[in-house]
This record gives structure tokens, sequence and C-alpha cells, in this order.
């Protein structure tokens, strides 16, 4: 059996970064830019221009009592210099006018009539440099992630109003097994409601993908092949849940075999020791054969599928944070392989992590995932994590 970090790299070896697409900038939330580095062509801001409504004035001039001379809105320009003993309304975002140096806010100011009494006020103050935040020819980069509402406003600050994105990876999704029914389905004897797709599907959207949720195919080897090469033409990654061990009615592997490339098979991971990886098809397509219990088919998404789809976006990382917690309390595990435990992380008075189990640990429990925002990762070797020890927590959801 592998290593979750063997896996990890041989999976991550096949990545190859989806193409781009132009979209309009109103649209790049949440998109992947094919280039993270934009020289600015302009200062940013172009001119100065008033952080406040106020008065633009000489700041040499104040404290006194100054001859109101005109006003500037937002989008106009002044048709005069502020003269010594003079000053001008202005609005917030107005440009400064020639011959002043400052603004004074009007909460601060006595007006009558076309005099403003202003207090003392220092040179530079409330007034906004040209290219305070970005100077033209000044390189911009932007984050390793996802575009942000900062980074889409940046971006337009620097008048792009377009740009090219990594098209969102393509993920077929195929539920096996000959007990599955849809969601909302009435079931029969032995049949339960397929989770995993619709699970699985959440998972790829969230990571960043586009998922392509497959007709159920049942415990059928010609079934599943069929579905399999079927998709290839448009999907960029195939995920398969169930079939994946070693029952006679386990397929999925046998499938890759194949018509395709088998490159591994079983990991030392709890939950979810019986992962397929390989290439199907003429194209070599990958396709990840996960375990079909829920709790397992989630975990080893987060794993393996979700590092995968943000390198095809040309992300380097898989975008979670990994935190140091301490268990609340023993959680046992298989001593054999590293266990991810469905936990709930909470803070503390000294501002450390305390982590609680969110409930059983059996990989068909689906509850205690979805109340957990972290999973603990307890290391081979080890029968439990115990309370005191300090161990690496995989966050996954929001902080209590």
């Amino acid at each position: 059996m592998r290593s979750v970090e063997e896996a990890q790299a041989a999976i991550l070896a096949h990545a190859r970064p989806t193409p781009g697409e132009i979209v309009p900038l109103e649209h790049a939330a949440g998109r992947v830019p094919v280039a993270r580095r934009f020289t600015a062509r302009v200062d940013v801001p172009p001119f100065a221009n008033s952080a406040m409504d106020g008065y633009a004035l000489r700041a040499a001039d104040a404290p006194g009592d100054l001859r109101v001379t005109g006003e500037i809105a937002a989008g106009s320009v002044a048709s005069a210099s502020v003269e010594p003993g003079t000053a001008m309304r202005i609005m917030t975002g107005a440009p400064l006018p020639s011959g002043a140096d400052a603004v004074a806010p009007i909460e601060v100011v006595a007006e009558h009539g076309e005099l403003v009494s202003v207090p003392a006020v220092e040179p530079g103050a409330h007034v906004r440099p040209a290219g305070g935040d970005t100077r033209a020819g000044d390189e911009v980069e932007l984050p390793d992630a996802p575009l942000g509402a900062a980074a889409v406003g940046v971006l337009a600050s620097l008048g792009i109003g377009e740009l090219e994105v990594h098209r969102a990876p393509r993920v077929a999704i195929l539920s096996t097994g000959d007990e599955l029914r849809g969601p909302g389905d009435e079931l029969g004897p032995g049949q339960i409601h397929d989770a995993n797709s619709p699970a699985l599907a959440a998972a790829v959207a969230e990571a960043g993908g586009q998922p392509d949720v497959l007709p159920r195919a049942p415990d059928d080897e010609a079934q599943i092949a069929a579905t399999l090469l079927g998709c290839l033409a448009t999907a960029d990654v195939v995920v398969v849940s169930g079939g994946v061990s070693v029952g006679r009615h386990d397929h999925v592997r046998t499938v890759i075999e194949r018509n395709g490339t088998l490159d591994f098979w079983r990991i030392r991971v709890q939950p979810g020791k019986p992962l397929a990886f390989g290439q199907l098809g003429q194209v070599a397509r990958p396709v990840l054969g996960l375990p079909g219990n829920p709790v397992s088919a989630l975990v080893t998404f987060e794993l393996f599928v979700r590092p995968l789809i943000r390198a095809m976006l040309g992300l380097r990382s898989p975008g979670r944070l990994v935190l140091p917690a301490v268990p609340a309390e023993p959680i046992r595990k298989d001593p054999e392989r590293r266990a991810y435990l469905r936990v709930e992380l909470h803070r503390v008075a000294d501002g450390s992590l305390v982590a609680r189990s969110t409930g059983g640990q059996g990989s068909n429990q689906v509850r205690p995932l979805a109340a957990a925002n972290a999973l603990l990762v307890v290391p081979e070797g080890e029968a439990a994590a115990e309370p005191g020890r300090i161990y690496d927590a995989l966050v996954i959801g929001a902080l209590a």
C-alpha cells in the first residue's frame, strides 16, 4: 500500500493545466487567472484626490477664515487654482485643485456664507496622492488563489476589463452499485439513496471544477466500462465511487486495467484504503476510483481529487489550512493506517485549538462529517488520538 504522500505525488504528476478562456472582469470572481502578474499602465489613483467631503486649501493658510471660491465634485476638475487665503468645497474622490495641498473635513469647519473657518491642518491631510496605491509601471502580482473581491478590485483599478482564466476542469462523476437509487426515489428492499453523486458534485464545484454527474451504473463490468469510456471525449478527470474493493461485484479496478493503465490500488489511509488511480482510454484521462462508503469517498476526494483539480487550475496548493490541535478525548483508530478523524475545532482561552469528535468515525456515517470543520490527522503506528498531544488538523469548514 502507498502512503498518502506517495499517492498524492503520483496523481499530481498527471495534472495538466486546463486551457484559458477570456471572461469579462465582472464574471471573473472565483476564477483562476492564467497570468499572475500584471503591469500597471496608469497611476492608481491617476490624480491626487480628496479622501473626505470638505474644503481644499493651502495648509499654510490654516488656521483662519478663508474665502470660498468654488466647488469641485467627483468627476469634475477645478476651473481655477486655490490662491492664498482661499478654499474650495470638494467632494470625496474629486481631484485636488492646483495650489491646494490639504483638505479640511466638513466636520471640523464652520461655514459663514462665503467664508469658512478652518482649524490647523498638516500638508497632505486627507489627500490621496496620485499613485498612492500603484505607480504606472509597477508589477502587480496576485495571490496563488482564485480571484476574490479585492483582487477583482485591483484588476479593475488597473483598467483591466477582461482577462484570461483557466477553464474549470470538467469532472465526470459515476456512482456504481446495484443498491443505489436517486435521492427522493422510493426505496425497495436492500436499496439505499445515492449520496455520493450529489456530494461529490458539490465537492467538485467547491474545488473549482465543473461536475458532470453520469447516470448511475449497476455492478456490471460492461456497463461501467461503456459509461466511463463514453465520457472521455468531454471529461478532463473521471471520478468513480464504489466497486474498487475486492468483492465479486467490484469491477472498477478491472475496467481501468482492461481499458487503460492502473497506476496503484490501495493506500494506507483511514477511511479510504481501497482507492484506485490510473488512466483511461487512448487519451489517458486521469481516473480515480473512490470507495463507495460516503465518508470514505469524500475524505479521499479531499486528499486526492481536490489537489488534482486545483493543480489543473494552475494553483500550487490544495487551499486548505493545517492547524495544530489537541484532542479533548481519546479517539480510536486503526494503528496500521493514517487516520483523518472527523472533529470540530474550538479555540479556548489561551488561543489554542481543541478537537472534539463529532460522532462515530465509521466510513458510512455521514452526519459526523457534515458536523465537522476539520479532519484530525493521526499518524500510522498510533491506536488513538490522545489528549495532551498535538496533531495536525486539516481545516474543511468555518472555525467555531
